[in-house]
């Protein structure tokens, strides 16, 4: 089983992640269980870009709404009858949390009866297989996949088929929906599926369809990547009369469409999140009365999405303003301005801008200045110890960074005058090599004896060492006639007292043997006690033999 955990992880974005993990969380301290749904479920397995999160829930999502409000969503739209919330996550995440519900058609195009349900009854009152199928977000089986229509196989097989033969007639929106999505994917509709659209299309079943489906239809055509190629599939289908009757491809902007297209795609690769679905209307209506505009914002049921196409040109005009003013008279001024600004307001300003200075400013701002930062850091803070470790580093680089956007910090000089007042003190000296203790260091510091050096152990004579000659003992004076006793011969100096180190010396240094001590002279009286003293050690004889000896 394919893991679509590690699918999600992976292809939904970092700020989709965080606002998926943050319902989650919620739903889980609720006690409620969430699922992944619908499109969010096809893209996944697609590999197209995931553009809104639709969650289900089997519960009541609309008790949620404080808890999430805390955790800094906010509710863009809230649909009591359905029991779904329109949310906009941190960065600019657009999702939808609906209850698990079943609907219940009783004419066509009407609103239908709701009841709350299971997701097994929810997936079953969808409209095409590949939006049919949940991922469980649930402690207990979490990663499950729920497909009970086979919708993989249709997403594998590249098609669009409805779950049952009256899905068009209960809601004919469906059918400008799978106009929308076959233009997108470039996938056709299977073929029964094509039979019942061609049936509903000539049986003129889109004359029984709801206002509020077609705002939320009109809202999903400006999210689109490319909103141009799926209103001239509409046209062509004659659904796009049906969304409003005064518009058609003609009255859009398509030059201005395709350019804030390539500018959301760079201000994407800088990092930033944008809602362009406004300003994709804005273009898409520009050549329609102010009346049909009207009309179109009325019908949207997203008061926030309206709210923000609105105040697109006013929003526009205040930054204008502001990059125009004594504030925005040198570089760095500029950049504080256009870093403070949403850059909705800055793509939508790039875009209808007539004054080329603002103009010059804002694609400075989006390339050759942020080619500034590349200096840094300079090769100077290292010398000078100023490091990442220095709590006030990053003030430093953007200080830095703001200088030179004004052209100063040009010399090396300029640089250390900047650099002075951050550097840090020099660090301690070193602190004084440990002695060892007592006596036992001074003695191994200081040279060894000549005695203990030039000698080892008593009786061991290294291998291929000399031995060193010793200085003989003096001769102990002869015996006097009258004294029977040799005289005591004279006692040896005392040894100096080795080192407490003395084997780590004698070690390094192989001594010597130490040289036989000369023998005494020979005089008679020395001679006679000699020989009696051999005498008295001789051993006796048997006293057996003895006694044999003298009867001979």
């Amino acid at each position: 089983m394919p893991d679509y955990i590690y699918s999600m992880e992976t292809r939904l974005t970092p700020d989709q992640q965080r606002g998926v993990n943050l319902i989650q969380e919620i739903a889980r301290h609720a006690g409620l269980n969430v699922y992944l749904t619908g499109g969010t479920i096809r893209d996944l397995i697609t590999g197209f870009p995931i553009r809104d999160i639709d969650l289900s829930i089997q519960g009541n999502p609309l008790k949620l709404q404080k808890e999430l409000e805390k955790a800094g969503i906010s509710v863009q739209g809230v649909e009591e009858e359905l029991h779904a919330l329109h949310l906009l996550m941190p960065g600019n995440v657009r999702a939808e949390l609906n209850q698990t519900r079943s609907e219940t058609y009783d004419k066509p195009g009407k609103p239908p009866e709701v009841s709350a349900a299971t997701i097994n009854e929810d997936l079953r009152r969808r409209d095409f297989t590949v939006n049919a199928m949940a991922l469980s977000l649930n402690p207990g089986s979490r990663g499950l996949l729920l497909d009970p229509f086979n919708g993989v196989a249709d997403v594998e097989a590249k098609v669009l088929r409805v779950l049952h033969n009256y899905a068009f007639l209960e809601d004919p929106i469906r059918l400008i929906r799978a106009t929308r999505l076959s233009a997108r994917f470039h996938w056709p509709l299977e073929e029964r599926t094509q039979a019942r659209y061609d049936a509903a299309k000539e049986n003129n079943y889109i004359e029984f369809v709801g206002k509020r489906s077609v705002g939320a239809e009109l809202e999903q055509l400006a999210h689109e990547d490319d909103p141009i190629n799926i209103m001239r599939a509409l046209e062509k289908e004659g659904w796009l009369k049906i969304l409003h009757p005064h518009w058609s491809v003609a009255k859009a902007e398509a030059s201005d469409l395709v350019h804030a297209i390539k500018l959301r795609q760079t201000l994407n690769d800088l990092g930033y999140s944008l809602e362009t679905g406004p300003i994709a209307m804005y273009f898409l209506t520009r050549k329609m009365s102010d009346k049909d505009v009207s009309e179109i914002q009325r019908m949207i049921p997203r008061r926030d999405f309206v709210d923000k196409w609105k105040h697109l040109e006013h929003d526009a005009q205040d930054l204008a303003k502001k990059l125009g003013s004594r504030e925005a008279a040198t570089n760095s001024g500029s950049w504080k301005i256009l870093s403070n600004a949403a850059p909705e307001r800055i793509l939508f300003l790039s875009l209808t801008t007539r004054q080329s200075a603002i103009d010059q400013k804002i694609k400075n701002f989006l390339t050759k200045w942020r080619q500034v930062r590349e200096k840094l850091p300079f090769p100077e803070m290292a010398e000078m110890r100023i490091t990442a470790q220095l709590p006030e580093y990053p003030k430093i680089l953007d200080e830095a960074f703001l200088l030179l956007l004004d052209g100063k910090l040009r010399s090396h000089n300029e640089i250390v005058n900047f650099l002075k007042p951050y550097e840090p003190p020099p660090p301690p000296p070193p602190p004084a090599p440990k002695r060892g203790r007592g006596k036992a260091a001074a003695e191994l510091a200081a040279p060894a004896p000549a005695a203990a050096t030039a000698t080892g152990k008593r009786g061991r004579k290294p291998k291929g060492a000399a031995a060193a000659p010793v200085a003989a003992a003096p001769a102990p004076p002869a015996a006097t006639a009258d004294t029977k006793k040799p005289a005591a011969p004279a006692k040896h100096a005392p040894e100096p007292k080795k080192p407490a180190l003395a084997k780590a010396a004698k070690k390094q240094a192989e001594p010597a043997k130490r040289s036989a001590i000369p023998k005494k002279k020979a005089t008679p009286a020395r001679k006679a006690a000699s020989a009696k003293k051999k005498k008295k050690s001789a051993p006796k004889k048997p006293v057996a033999k003895r006694a044999a000896k003298r009867k001979r």
